[in-house]
């Protein structure tokens, strides 16, 4: 079993930045890509960010791309979600997530393991 735990969602106004920050725990292979997704009020759970083991490469959503930054955190097993110019639309809940594979998926229904989430609101 792998534990996820976000940290760092928060109200932030339009144009302005954060980070998210998201741990693993338990029975880890750091060699699975780690994710994150994230659902707006009223919508599906959409991909936003993958950062692949071993090697950092990154995949992207294309709305995300230039705005949203994944990389690993300092602390083992820990990854971050740095955003820029927010806009309302990027208010959701975001989720960290890891699926059993070293393959890349950005398919939520392929993730077996998910945080609890993360609330970000960005005003107008």
């Amino acid at each position: 079993q792998v534990f996820l735990k976000e940290s760092g969602g928060g109200l932030v106004q339009a144009g302005g930045s954060l980070n998210l920050s998201c741990t693993a725990s338990g029975q880890v292979d750091s060699r699975n890509p780690m994710n994150w997704f994230r659902q707006p009020p009223g919508k599906e759970r959409e991909h936003v960010a993958t950062i692949r083991a071993l090697s950092d490469d990154t995949v992207y959503a294309d709305s995300m791309k230039g705005r949203f930054t994944i990389s690993r955190g300092n602390a083992k097993n820990t990854i971050i979600l740095a955003m820029s110019n927010l806009t309302p639309e990027d208010t959701a809940t975001y989720y960290c997530a890891q699926a059993n594979t070293y393959f890349v998926s950005t398919r939520a229904a392929t993730m077996d393991y998910w945080g609890k989430g993360t609330l970000v609101i960005v005003s107008a």
